[in-house]
């Protein structure tokens, strides 16, 4: 079994092709594209973390989709997520209880919808998953600073930010919009910081 990680699909949405420049004629060719992109990668024994934005649009047609992807899926919900309010409260107030947008995603496919930070151990490393990063926005201004996660260090991967960035200090962007529209592989998060933490064994190592 392999681990992958995306966020912001946007099924349904047809404003984000303009909106990022996605390279798709229409909603219906840019939502197909992104099923087959998922399916050329993701086997079906394999678990693929949502990391928030997955479906707008006419919500009931963008949900369907859902099943179409292979993989044991999860969603850390984000800001477009119906469901984002709900699981937020249940979190919070500790009932744990799905609501009505809740149980909707479990139907449509997600084997569990929780609301971030969430941590999760990539090669014996602590990293936490969110859809919010640290710092920085697809917008001019940084929204949704109650619900972003506390940087106590470790590494994040994140959405949200579309195509300001791939990677950014320690965080990893996983958007679809930054790696060809396929989920990210976790040996590809795993090399990214391995050559991180050796560049900066390098840096402490150069004679001053």
């Amino acid at each position: 079994m392999a681990r992958w990680f995306t966020a912001d699909l946007h099924f349904g949405h047809e404003n984000i092709i303009t909106y990022c420049s996605r390279p798709f004629a229409s909603v219906d060719e840019m939502n197909r594209a992104l099923i087959a992109r998922w399916n050329e990668v993701v086997e079906p024994t394999d678990e693929v973390w949502i990391l928030g934005d997955v479906a707008l649009g006419p919500i009931g047609r963008s949900l369907e989709l859902i099943a179409e992807l292979n993989g044991t899926k999860r969603l850390v919900a984000g800001n477009h997520d119906r469901c984002f309010e709900e699981v937020r409260r249940a979190g919070q107030d500790g009932t744990g209880q799905d609501g009505r947008w809740t149980l909707r995603y479990r139907e449509a496919g997600f084997v569990s919808v929780l609301a971030g930070p969430t941590n999760i151990e990539i090669a014996g490393r602590t990293a936490q998953m969110s859809h919010f990063p640290y710092w920085g926005d697809s917008h001019a201004e940084d929204r949704f600073e109650a619900h972003r996660p506390v940087d106590t260090g470790d590494w994040l991967l994140h959405g949200h930010v579309h195509t300001q960035w791939r990677t950014n200090e320690r965080m990893i962007n996983v958007g679809v919009d930054v790696w060809d529209y396929a989920p990210v592989p976790e040996r590809t998060i795993q090399a990214i910081v391995d050559s991180e933490l050796q560049s900066q064994d390098t840096r402490r190592r150069l004679p001053i």
